[in-house]
């Protein structure tokens, strides 16, 4: 039987409250060189060298929010989804909700969405953000939204 006094309870409970609201006052483990940024893309290396361009670089833009949402153009398409970080230039994208316009012929998007729950890792260097998918698959380069 324990014989600890209420005022332990309750220090526990505040505990654990306290580490509740810790817990969704950020993106866990989010970096802060991401939180409140906004890019758009410049090109896409694939593993095998191939780079693709998009033919209007503000067409295709990423916004990080501190409280795990990112939002996306992706050509003609809006989207909206989660994203976290586990530790440094580690990424992971949940499920986009997105709209699903056809876009025109040589239109990124449907590669850009195929490849979204596989990017896995990201790097910031020379003021550009570089997501890379997982097993060496390419790399999404961007520069800050203008």
């Amino acid at each position: 039987m324990y014989t600890g006094s209420a005022l332990d309870f309750v220090s526990v409970r505040a505990i654990l409250l306290a580490m509740l609201l810790a817990g969704c006052a950020a993106v866990p483990g989010a970096s802060e060189s991401l939180v409140g940024t906004s890019w758009q893309l410049v090109k896409f290396q694939g593993g095998d060298g191939a780079v693709l361009t998009p033919d209007d670089r503000s067409k295709y833009t990423l916004a990080f929010a501190a409280d795990g949402v990112v939002n996306a153009r992706i050509d003609c398409n809006r989207g909206r989804g989660g994203w976290k970080s586990a530790g440094p230039s580690q990424i992971e994208f949940g499920p986009m909700a997105i709209t699903r316009a056809m876009c025109p012929p040589g239109s990124l998007h449907d590669q850009l969405v195929k490849h979204w729950p596989f990017i896995r890792s990201y790097t910031m260097r020379d003021g550009r953000l570089f997501l890379a998918l997982m097993a060496d698959g390419g790399t999404y380069e961007f520069e800050p939204l203008r």
